[in-house]
């Protein structure tokens, strides 16, 4: 996912964003602990995915409050 196409998107489009993919990396460690997953380092892409959604929803938090 790209920083670009994040900015685009509106504050209720980011929450759900950020949302589904704090449940996509739950389920993803559960799969991990029961040694269903081969690729880890599929979590570790959406942790950054959902940090880069947190951080341009904090900006635009903070452009909504001045």
């Amino acid at each position: 996912m790209k920083i670009t196409d994040i900015r685009k998107q509106s504050t209720a489009e980011l929450t759900n964003m950020a949302t589904g993919l704090r449940d996509e990396i739950t389920e993803l460690k559960k799969h991990l602990k029961m040694g269903e997953v081969q690729n880890v380092r599929v979590i570790r892409n959406k942790r950054k995915d959902l940090a880069r959604v947190l951080t341009v929803l904090s900006e635009q938090l903070v452009k909504e409050a001045k």
